[in-house]
């Protein structure tokens, strides 16, 4: 099964693999303006990251929105999975981003991307992504994660993993 084996162990060839990972569960703005993870989110990411090193995703470089959560997020995963991928905020993953911006920096990339953002943001660039439209209903796990895989003509999902089941 070719979703089945982990990233290292398929056939070479050149394509891009992307990351696309929803921020953990943060503190209300009331507890704290900045939102950073709370000790339950903190924990989730670093099984969810550990899970992706398990499965062999090994990220070239890692963005991440800039905003306090998401980057806290993308550390989880930097240690796990590659820490020496250069990280970074990158224009283009806040919620109310056009996902077209980052679908289309993504177009032709083979390095392996990991991309941490928020909610509505990561269902629209999925949707675009897979080539549903900006505006179609795609599920997105909350606090969780997806794998996407390039060939030359289109993307396709690979695996999801979803903390809460």
């Amino acid at each position: 099964l070719h979703d089945a084996l982990p990233i290292c162990e398929r056939r070479q060839r050149p394509m891009g693999l992307v990351l696309l990972v929803h921020h953990g569960h943060a503190v209300e703005p009331g507890v704290d303006a900045m939102r950073p993870l709370s000790t339950p989110g903190r924990a989730a990411c670093e099984r969810l990251a550990a899970e992706v090193a398990h499965r062999g995703f090994v990220p070239d470089v890692i963005w991440h929105s800039g905003k306090l959560r998401a980057r806290q997020t993308v550390e989880c995963y930097w240690k796990a999975c590659n820490p020496f991928a250069p990280m970074s905020a990158e224009r283009g993953l806040l919620p109310d981003d056009p996902a077209d911006w980052i679908r289309d920096r993504l177009i032709g990339d083979t390095r392996r991307i990991l991309v941490g953002s928020h909610m509505p943001y990561l269902p629209r660039l999925l949707a675009l992504m897979l080539g549903a439209g900006a505006f179609s209903r795609v599920v997105f796990p909350l606090n969780g994660c997806v794998l996407l895989e390039s060939n030359a003509s289109a993307w396709q999902e690979i695996w999801r993993l979803d903390p809460h089941g």
